[in-house]
């Protein structure tokens, strides 16, 4: 009776842990990254790391464009996929997006015809780029049944051919000023948080999130549920597509350029950030709010490497590591939670 009734007592409590957002533990992780930079600062370089608004503006600044493509990575790594070809699909969309940017003023222009288009259009066509880029991936993982890792590994490489091959490799400028406005200010992180909201509601409070939670938990049980599984991943792949087109968008805005090597790696950043924000590469968990905070975590880490004055490759290796870290508590999480 009196363990029962401990039992009991303690139900309450642990109801209310359970009640706390998962996202709390990387939120820690995030405030305790940026306590050690700041002590670091003060030791190494006699400055305050985190006293500095320009830093952190510039922080955020950077983080943007990989936390755009990150919600779509998350998406995709909750039904248990994967998504290689997110940074190629940023060089080859910032490619096309520029084409169709430039100004009439710029003697170079690939199409002299198409010049000062309204700022719609190029926004529209790298988006559709994307967006036809990640529905050729699901529609090769849904219907040819081979392992997305493949697929997305051939959307990959042939992305960057395309970016290449588009202008002989040759770089895009003269954009519009009204193009280049999307890029200037806070308006990438904008983008990137009204991006981040919209598809929290969606995972959260929609028939395509409990859709894209049911695969990635158990495909089969999703299957006999009456779920279409084919259909949804190809378009939680082509939604995945979409965002890295907008993310080529925004690139080229912000570099007031586009070139075919844009956003090399790219794709392992925002497969770190979605890790390290909790999703689960075993499929079914999940959350944007997690991801947001994966990805400021990577942009705390880059910027505080740099602030210490860390040679770069030392900041890839440390990258690598915490990357595998990530996976690996994953894992554990997982076989704790099957026992």
């Amino acid at each position: 009776m009196s363990t029962n009734s401990a039992a009991q007592a303690q139900s309450p409590a642990q109801k209310s842990a359970r009640r706390l957002p998962p996202e709390l533990n990387i939120f820690l992780v995030l405030v305790g990254i940026a306590l050690v930079y700041e002590v670091l600062g003060w030791i190494f370089v006699g400055q305050s790391f985190l006293m500095n608004p320009q830093r952190l503006t510039i922080i955020i600044l950077q983080v943007s464009v990989i936390g755009i493509i990150a919600v779509g990575v998350t998406q995709v790594i909750i039904t248990g996929g994967i998504d290689l070809s997110s940074g190629s699909v940023v060089g080859m969309t910032a490619m096309f997006t520029a084409s169709l940017a430039q100004a009439s003023t710029w003697p170079r222009a690939l199409y002299p015809s198409l010049t000062d288009m309204p700022v719609i259009v190029p926004v529209v066509v790298g988006i559709g780029v994307g967006l036809l880029a990640g529905f050729i991936n699901g529609q090769l993982i849904a219907k040819t049944k081979i392992p997305p890792f493949i697929a997305t590994l051939g959307m990959m490489v042939s992305a960057r051919g395309i970016s290449k091959w588009y202008t002989k490799g040759q770089p895009v400028s003269g954009l519009t000023e009204q193009f280049n406005f999307i890029g200037t200010g806070i308006w990438p992180v904008v983008i990137f948080l009204v991006v981040a909201v919209i598809f929290h509601i969606a995972l959260r409070y929609t028939r395509y999130g409990k859709f894209t939670y049911a695969i990635g938990a158990n495909v089969q049980a999703a299957r006999v549920s009456g779920i279409n599984v084919e259909s949804h991943l190809v378009k939680v792949y082509a939604i995945a597509g979409a965002l890295a087109g907008l993310a080529g968008v925004v690139t080229a805005a912000r570099a007031q350029t586009a070139q075919a090597g844009m956003g090399v790696m790219y794709e392992l950043d925002a497969i770190a950030a979605t890790v390290i924000g909790g999703t689960s590469l075993a499929g079914g968990v999940g959350r944007i709010t997690g991801t947001v905070i994966g990805t400021v975590i990577l942009g705390v880490m880059t910027s505080g490497f740099t602030f210490l004055r860390v040679d770069a490759f030392y900041q890839e290796i440390v990258k690598g590591v915490i990357i595998v870290a990530a996976v690996v508590v994953d894992v554990y999480r997982q076989k704790k939670r099957k026992t």
